[in-house]
């Protein structure tokens, strides 16, 4: 076995690989850019060297850099963890001729999988069933067309060089291929530095099956049974689990042989995945790709097998032989992984960067992997994923129920998730069947996406939460607005933001609690839709705030809830339940205008670099309409018209930089 191996990756994979390679005895090297200074992954490991700055191109995936750490520690193998260079065959290769091991497969296995292309081809040859497409050398859009009518629309594009879903565009007609084909191109070319494309055809409501396997490099393949990741969201992984619902068995008798095969064809070393769509109704499964690393979800594998497939990877890459044979490997129970990310479902799951004010994570009640922690910055140089969610149960029943009151715990603010999002998921009557495809998302749109606004109990949480934190005793005469009132019950006034326009919420003190009513000024935004303007609630509360944690009854109904500072130095976000609110306080002398509002302006969701006018000043859009393209965290962002209106400038020009909340278009609504 190793003494000491470098981990060449950051976040909560690295800290997941630190954590085995201690157990085993095995010393550890981090790597960090300057973004992650001071990071988890650092002190999870015995020693940490700088690589670089914050861009990957310039630190993770600068291979000079890895080696030389690799030089400086004495490190005797070097684990990529996946992304970055997991998947870099030129980096196996030279790694190994300098005497160092890279863990994982032998580098002429990374080229023959890392090509979707190549790939297909192989798996055909291998008898692995694949699905009807094109993957020549001719890359002419005359050559896509003519193929695209061959399949038949709908049809996918896929990067060759692609994964994690960059590089991917559905077509569902010819009029949308070549404007689909170019924006494709550019994602794929900043994401993988290679604009080649295959062509398949889509299979609407497929799911997406992998399979695990484990093969010595001699010959030896073994699986570890399969996972079903279907539930995604722009073709990457939202939610996953092991094994795969429903099921007929001689289907999942099937996959897992093709599992095998697709790894024996090509004389597999170390952990590898083998990825399939899944056609119901033909009972039918078609290779995808083989990803030749360890995947982000293998820890529902790991849940169903007990095994520790990070040992298995080391043990495989010092020399021994598969821990166990076949027939010795068993599953038991169900287990669910939730990816909890750092960004906004309801802006088409936008990346959200900013510094994690509060993180809490329910450690007792699941496992998690994560790679951050409170106070540190989520930022736009790498995947914003803040952690992974995993629980396990002897039924698919337990395991998912663990789920929902995983994610009914998890807090945090200072940016955006999609906690409520999974949850609402999780929760779906559809998912707990297991009636899932690919497409679980967009059919099930309005219960997912469902808006659920403030209500009394936010409001009174959100006023406990500010009288706790009023400096000395809520009584003091000196911190109240009703101070010198001392013959009267107290009264208090607070401004709370209500359908974007300030609002009253008059706190009246009774011997139970406090009476309160919230009257709206919501006028212009009444007017604005056609509806008449809201009357004032009225409703009772009592409760207290400690540190966040609000116990409550709200017209006689007991609330439990949770508050911290979101953002904004007037923002509050409160949790009840799996669900957040957002509750401004504004400043009543400030305006509307001291607030950020889509209307009148667009604005860059996050930073990023334009690359794409889509619209000339001056030009009448209808609502929808794509204004201009930006790219970030290597995916293209659209950013659209809000509603029928006039473009009257932009503010950038393609290659120029963005930060977070620029203006990037002045937009006029029509009259």
């Amino acid at each position: 076995m190793f003494k000491k191996i470098l981990i060449a990756n950051r976040g909560e994979i690295a800290v997941r690989i630190a954590r085995t390679a201690r157990r085993m005895g095995v010393e550890t090297v981090a790597v960090y850019s300057d973004a992650d200074k001071g990071a988890p992954h650092m002190r999870a490991c015995d020693e940490a060297v700088r690589i670089g700055p914050a861009p990957a191109a310039e630190s993770y995936l600068k291979a000079d850099a890895i080696v030389d750490a690799v030089n400086r520690t004495g490190a005797e193998a070097v684990h990529p963890g996946y992304g970055f260079l997991s998947e870099n065959a030129d980096f196996a290769d030279r790694l190994e001729q300098a005497g160092t091991v890279f863990i994982g497969p032998a580098a002429e296995t990374i080229r023959a999988m890392g090509s979707k292309s190549a790939a297909k081809d192989l798996m055909e040859a291998a008898g692995v069933p694949t699905t009807p497409g094109y993957q020549g050398a001719d890359q002419s859009l005359e050559t896509f067309r003519a193929e695209a009518r061959r399949i038949g629309y709908p049809v996918l594009l896929k990067a060759t060089a692609g994964g994690g879903g960059k590089g991917m565009r559905l077509v569902e007609r010819e009029s949308e291929l070549e404007d689909a084909l170019e924006s494709a191109r550019r994602e794929a070319a900043s994401a993988f530095g290679d604009d080649r494309f295959l062509i398949e055809k889509y299979i609407a409501r497929a799911r997406h099956l992998e399979v695990q396997v484990f093969g010595d490099g001699r010959g030896g393949i073994v699986h570890l049974f399969e996972r079903d990741c279907s539930v995604q969201r722009r073709h990457q992984k939202v939610i996953e689990e092991a094994p795969a619902p429903n099921l007929p068995a001689h289907v999942r008798r099937n996959l897992l042989q093709a599992g095998v095969n697709a790894g024996r064809a090509v004389g597999y070393r170390g952990a590898g995945t083998v990825e399939f769509l899944y056609d119901e109704k033909e009972e039918a499964v078609y290779f995808m790709e083989m990803n030749t690393r360890l995947q982000v979800e293998h820890p529902v594998s790991e849940m169903i097998t007990g095994l520790d497939f990070v040992e298995w990877q080391l043990r495989i890459a010092a020399g021994e032989a598969l821990p166990l044979a076949q027939e010795a490997i068993t599953e038991h129970g169900w287990a669910f992984e939730a990816r909890l990310y750092a960004e906004n479902p309801d802006q088409d799951f936008a990346p959200s960067t900013g510094a994690l004010t509060t993180l809490r994570l329910p450690y007792e009640h699941a496992r998690i992997d994560s790679g951050v922690e409170q106070g540190q910055a989520i930022t736009p140089y790498y995947d914003p994923m803040i952690a992974k969610l995993v629980t396990r149960g002897e039924t698919r029943e337990e395991a998912l129920a663990a789920m929902r009151a995983t994610l009914m715990r998890t807090r945090v603010a200072g940016l955006e998730t999609n906690a409520s999002f999974l949850h609402a998921l999780a929760a779906a009557p559809a998912f707990a069947a297991g009636e899932i495809s690919t497409r679980f998302i967009d059919d099930h749109r309005d219960a997912l996406f469902e808006a659920a606004g403030a209500g009394p109990a936010v409001w009174a949480a959100a006023a406990l939460w500010k009288r706790a934190r009023r400096p000395g005793p809520a009584r003091d005469p000196w911190t109240s607005l009703a101070g010198f009132r001392l013959n009267r019950p107290y009264h208090e006034i607070l401004w709370i933001q209500y359908e974007g326009a300030p609002a009253l919420l008059r706190l009246h003190e009774t011997a139970d609690g406090f009476d309160a009513v919230l009257e709206p000024d919501a006028g212009a935004a009444a007017r604005r839709e056609g509806r008449p303007q809201q009357a004032p609630i009225a409703f009772s509360f009592s409760g207290e705030a400690r540190d966040g944690d609000i116990s409550l009854t709200v017209d006689g109904d007991a609330v439990s809830a949770f508050a911290a500072p979101h953002g904004r130095e007037d923002t509050l976000r409160v949790w009840i339940g799996a669900r957040c609110h957002d509750v401004v306080f504004p400043d009543p002398l400030a305006g509307l205008s001291a607030h950020p509002s889509s209307e009148g302006s667009l604005t860059a969701p996050m930073p990023g670099v334009v690359t794409v006018l889509s619209a000339r000043p001056g030009e009448t859009v209808a609502a929808g309409a794509t204004l201009l393209v930006m790219e970030a965290m290597k995916m293209e962002h659209a950013v659209k018209a809000p509603y029928d209106g006039v473009v009257k400038a932009f503010r950038f020009q393609p290659g120029d930089q963005v930060n977070d909340g620029d203006l990037l278009v002045e937009f006029e609504e029509n009259a």
